[in-house]
């Protein structure tokens, strides 16, 4: 299924509500399995959030992510340390190519019964749940933090809690913070100090009960690229937004700065206003914290022409899709030379873009929705469109809500 994005202009000043951060939410869901007394309101829509909640209640000894890997890895933690539980964790053919060796071996290491049934070190995984003793662990550090959070969160309901220990440089700091953070809003006792990581035993209550999930940065990033793309003055309110965000992709209130975009912080939202147009034809970003908000950064560079260098990328590699090459390959049909390392893409932008390209979207939610923006500039059709439904199943609505028009 393909979409045609004919060439638009948004509405002067739109309003668009977008749900809960993938990312919090999947911790909390996570959380409130180990502890039931936990309510969440404004979980995310997305399927990751969806099939996460879902295997949670479930009773089968087999359980499907289809492509959520947040959820295999949460996932594989939580059954791990689950007495008595004898389950087959599988996903899509994508998945069953990721790694997971580095979080498998973790949890071994501290007690866990987990064995791989096709692929050594990657999905589909048997683990048999078992109670888990130890409680002193060592990870690289330069992992992708979703191993790190999988093993805090399951941390306080292990007999003697959890020490971990990271070797080297820390790559993904909000990513942890925010699995901290929300460990401490509920009173779950945590530390981070150097190189080491403990979360205490806890089997009493949570201090608090009840938790609003901040809605997604992430899913921000789109139309803050949109409103980089729109003329002086154009304007979009996203709700709901804290100034305070334990979300690393808040990080693009400063990034979007340099495309001319203002972020209004109001009660309970944000106000996405253009002020004034590019003034560098050469950016640089370190992207090392928020990776996710990559490919969006390079379309609205290559939207604008201009040269960008993005780093601090490796983590894409290992994603839906190698992230690198995707956007390596459909950055390139529009006319822009597009370098890669295994940490980095350096976009050289052409001043006209080529009209009516295809873009593949090689089952990456991100491939569809950072691309589509461009619709702004030129006309262009996005494969596999639904892909969104991922982390953000009403993004084509609210483009529409906001001007954009295409035809499926």
């Amino acid at each position: 299924m393909t979409i045609a994005l004919h060439k638009s202009t948004i509405h002067k000043t739109s309003e668009i509500t977008i749900t809960g951060s993938k990312s919090e939410s999947n911790r909390l869901l996570l959380i409130q399995a180990l502890y039931p007394e936990l309510h969440i309101s404004n979980v995310s829509n997305s399927d990751d959030s969806i099939v996460m909640s879902k295997a949670l209640l479930s009773s089968s000894d087999s359980i499907d992510v289809h492509h959520a890997g947040t959820a295999m890895r949460f996932l594989t933690a939580y059954f791990a340390s689950q007495e008595g539980i004898d389950i087959t964790l599988t996903g899509s053919n994508r998945m069953k190519e990721r790694p997971i060796a580095i979080l498998v071996e973790a949890l071994n290491q501290l007690g866990a019964n987990i064995s791989y049934l096709e692929t050594q070190g990657c999905p589909p995984l048997r683990i048999k749940g078992a109670k888990l003793l130890k409680h002193k662990v060592t990870l690289k550090a330069n992992v992708s933090s979703q191993y790190i959070s999988a093993l805090l969160l399951i941390a306080s309901k292990l007999e003697n809690g959890l020490e971990l220990t990271l070797d080297g440089k820390i790559t993904s700091v909000p990513y942890i913070n925010m699995t901290l953070n929300l460990l401490d809003l509920v009173g779950i006792e945590t530390k981070f100090e150097g190189q080491i990581i403990t979360v205490k035993a806890k089997q009493d209550k949570l201090k608090s009960n009840c938790l609003t999930v901040e809605s997604d940065w992430s899913s921000a990033s789109y139309f803050y690229s949109i409103v980089a793309l729109s003329p002086i003055n154009s304007e979009i309110k996203l709700s709901s937004y804290q100034k305070e965000s334990l979300q690393g992709d808040s990080v693009l209130v400063d990034i979007y700065k340099s495309f001319g975009v203002e972020t209004i912080f109001n009660k309970n939202s944000i106000t996405l206003k253009k002020i004034k147009n590019l003034e560098k034809d050469f950016l640089e970003f370190q992207l090392n914290n928020s990776p996710d908000i990559a490919q969006t950064i390079a379309v609205t560079c290559l939207g604008l022409g201009v040269t960008c260098c993005l780093t601090g990328l490796h983590t894409l590699k290992i994603k839906e899709t190698d992230r690198l090459v995707a956007l390596q390959n459909e950055l390139q049909k529009f006319g822009a030379k597009v370098d890669i390392t295994n940490d980095s893409l350096k976009l050289n932008s052409r001043s006209k873009i080529k009209e009516n390209i295809v873009i593949a979207t090689y089952k990456d939610h991100r491939m569809a929705m950072a691309f589509a923006p461009l619709a702004l500039k030129t006309n262009l059709s996005i494969e596999e469109y639904m892909v969104v439904s991922k982390s953000y199943p009403t993004f084509w609505d609210d483009l529409e809500k906001i001007g954009f028009k295409f035809s499926k």
